[in-house]
This record gives structure tokens, sequence and C-alpha cells, in this order.
């Protein structure tokens, strides 16, 4: 019954448990008895609520909206504080711009390096008159772009990462590629850095504008009749919505975190099961996890990469993302009672897929082993996450998490279900491969409901 801690039930997790741990039968029991909770919906929420303050800095695939967030943390965050808000899989920083906005502690990690670009941007909040004037300067540095007869004479600094320069010609056409690599080169001039943060989080959401990518895609996929706009004339456009974003940013944001960031505010480009938090420290940690194939996540952003981070090889970064860790470490066993079956009826049709299902349920439990370590006594985790189907098999991620959290010493407070107007994530895959794909070719949905699996620390 005790095994080894790389994974499985110990003596000290067991201990840990001071409440019923519910049978995996049980657990599904109670998903199917749980009904869609419409206040949670958000369906009247229309986009401009949505991507409010710095929430409109930078499109992202499965960014939750922060009408979520607000609700979790008024709901559980009752009192004066001051309180600690963690979201170990931070994405666009979502959670994190909203516990800055509320003047809360905030930390996050992310293995994604777009991650960290953006959800710095987006909880760094630059005085308005400063930024007013620095991106006059900053346009008037680029004027000559604007006029072909100065542009021919004038002698410009182009910035194209060399090492990844055959991926950019296959993205981008010529005259964009040099424009863009005149841009990032004024960039990189740029000496204050909020505000070069706030540049490059505006280049990188450009990117799949001024590309040859699908705009209506979020896998990687080649527009061949595209109108590829000048990236120019798409910075400019942006600037100016971060610009009103930042300004209503700077203006909730409380007086002393403004004046405090480095204290109240711990962002690490680092693996999710190592947060940057001391024990028993934290109020609520709520996050949207990754999904079983979350490698595809390094391609979704392989755009920023490239320009950006340019001496990331994409083949191993890859290999950094949840479920992808225990291919090298076979001493890990899968707790959960529910995830074994799913990964035996994997086993009969796709092993390859199933061993990448046993990865990643086996690495979310380390996950709720810190989120144990991480919350004080009383405190919650709130995983957004739903249910897909992959090879014809359900892949029931949400009663998978909720059954893995008891073995952590984590109590399943609440189970909400919910419906996802909103959040901007890919609804079908395809059948044989179990990949996302465009919804006219594929034959299985994905998502059209969510789970807030919601544990507590007692």
């Amino acid at each position: 019954m005790f095994m080894d801690d790389m994974g499985t039930l110990t003596l000290e997790k067991l201990q840990r448990n001071k409440h019923e741990i519910l049978s995996a039968d049980k657990i599904l029991d109670n998903f199917k008895k749980t009904m869609i909770s419409h206040d949670w919906s958000f369906e009247g929420a229309t986009p401009s609520q949505t991507s409010k303050f710095t929430h409109c800095y930078h499109r992202y695939p499965a960014k939750f909206i922060p009408q979520l967030v607000e609700k979790l943390m008024d709901e559980y965050l009752i009192g004066d504080g001051p309180f600690y808000v963690n979201d170990l899989f931070m994405g666009s920083g979502t959670t994190l711009a909203c516990a800055i906005a509320r003047g809360y502690f905030a930390s996050g990690t992310d293995i994604n390096y777009s991650a960290e670009l953006i959800a710095k941007a987006k909880c760094t909040p630059i005085e308005p008159v400063f930024l007013k004037n620095k991106i006059g300067k900053f346009f008037d540095s680029l004027s000559f772009l604007e006029d072909s007869s100065l542009f021919s004479a004038h002698k410009h600094r182009v910035f194209i990462p060399e090492s990844k320069i055959e991926r950019i010609k296959y993205w981008f056409e010529p005259k964009t590629m040099e424009e863009l690599g005149i841009i990032l080169a004024r960039i990189n001039r740029e000496e204050d850095e909020n505000f070069k943060l706030f540049l490059k989080c505006c280049f990188s959401h450009i990117l799949k504008i001024c590309s040859r990518w699908l705009m209506a895609s979020t896998k990687p996929t080649i527009d061949k009749n595209k109108n590829i706009p000048r990236p120019l004339n798409v910075f400019k456009k942006h600037i100016r919505k971060m610009t009103r974003g930042n300004e209503s940013f700077w203006a909730i944001v409380p007086e002393n975190v403004k004046q405090n960031m480095n204290r109240y505010l711990t962002i690490k480009r680092q693996d999710a099961r190592h947060q940057p938090v001391k024990d028993n420290s934290v109020d609520i940690q709520i996050t949207s996890s990754p999904y079983v194939t979350s490698y595809e996540y390094a391609d979704l952003h392989q755009l920023t990469t490239i320009w950006l981070e340019s001496e990331v090889d994409l083949k191993e970064y890859k290999k950094q993302f949840i479920g992808t860790s225990a291919k090298t470490n076979g001493a890990r066993i899968l707790r959960s009672q529910v995830g074994k079956d799913i990964e035996n009826k994997l086993q009969k049709v796709d092993k390859k897929m199933a061993d990448e299902v046993e990865a990643f349920f086996v690495d979310m439990q380390e996950c709720f082993d810190e989120a144990y370590r991480i919350l004080k006594d009383g405190g919650r985790c709130c995983y957004v996450i739903g249910n897909t189907k992959l090879k014809g098999v359900d892949i029931l991620n949400a009663e998978v998490f909720a059954e893995s959290m008891q073995y952590s010493g984590l109590k399943i407070d609440r189970i909400i279900k919910r419906e996802i107007p909103s959040k901007i994530l890919p609804s079908k895959r395809d059948a044989k491969t179990g990949r996302f794909a465009a919804n006219d070719n594929a034959d299985s949905f994905a998502y059209p409901t969510e789970y807030i699996v919601i544990g507590r620390k007692i």
C-alpha cells in the first residue's frame, strides 16, 4: 500500500488526508450528477468586458476570461487580506493580472516563453503620461518607414534572428520580414525595461496577423490567399489598444502595489511542479491547466519563439511541457483509478498516446502535491479543465484531477460545471490523430463544457 515518493502513495501523503477519500466510482457518480451552473458561463459578458484592462494585450489559446477569476476570488477570499494568489500554469497571466488589480500578492509559472512575456506585460502598469511620451518618440524614430523616399535613403538597422531564418522565411514575406526586423531592432535599443516589455508584447501579438498563418486556425496552417497587412500599421493599431488598457489598469492598481511590484508579483519561467512560493503561504490557486497534448502549445507560439527567443530548439522545447517527463522516468506510478482505466482503454488502440496520457496525469499528480505544499490551511486550488475524446476513448480529465487531488491531501471541496461560450479554444479533434483540427475537418468535439475542480487543504 505504501510505495516510494515518485508520484505514488506514501504514509506521509495518506496521513495528510483528514477527510474521507472518495472512490473512483463515487467520483464518477458525483460528476454525472453535476448540473451546469449557468451563472459561471458569463454568457452576457461583452468582448469589451472580457478584454478589459490589460486582458486585451495578446491573444492566447485556452485563455479564460477575467470574470471567472474574479468570481472565484469573490467567493473564496473573504475579509481584508492581504491575500496571496498563485497560478502554476499562468499562460497569458489572467489570474495574476486580476490579483494585482485588487492589490493581492501574485505568483505564477509557465514553461512557455510567450506566457512569461505576456504575463509580465499584462501585470506591469506603466504611468500613462510617461507611456504616451515614450510611444511618441518610438514611432518618430520609425517615421522613415512611412515615406518610401526616406526609407530608401535611411540607414536603418534590421534584426532578424539568423538561427531561425529558414522558419521565418517560411512564415513571412520578404518585405514583411524586413519591416518586422526594423521594428524589432528599434525595440531592442529601448532602455526602459517595462516599456521594452510592453513593445515586445505588442510585437508578439502582431506576428500571426503579419504572417502567412491562417488567422482562423490555432494550428500552424499556411493561408495561401491571405492579404498580409504592413507590420507598422498593425503595430500602431494594437499599441493604441494596449495603451487604453494600460491606462485603465494603472487607475485600478493600488498605489502601494505600483510602488512595490517586485514585492507583489513573482513570475518565473519554470516547471509548474516547483513553485517559487514558501510553504503554507497561498490563499487560493486559480489555474487552467494544459491538456493531454500540451506540447502542441509550443507549435501554437512558434512565431514568438523564432523571433524573440531565437536560441530555443523547438524540438527540445516541447520536451519540457507537462505530459512528457514520465517517458524518461518509469518509476512514477499513476494513483488515480479513473486515470488507469482511461490508460488501459487507450493502450488497446494507441500505445504511444496511452503513454502520453499517463505521463500527463502523473505530472499533474505532482502539481497537486505542490498545491498542498504552498496552500495555507483552508486554502483552495481551483483547476479549470475540460474533458475530451482521443481515439474514441473518453478522457475524463476533471474526474482524474478530482480523484488525484485526494491523494495529495486535498479534500474535494466543490465541482462546478460550466459552458464555455467565451473561451478561446479549438473545439474539435481529428479522431484518428487526436490532435486539434479545423472545425470543418474534424469529427470529434472537445470541451463544449468544462469543470472547475476545487480542492481544499484542511
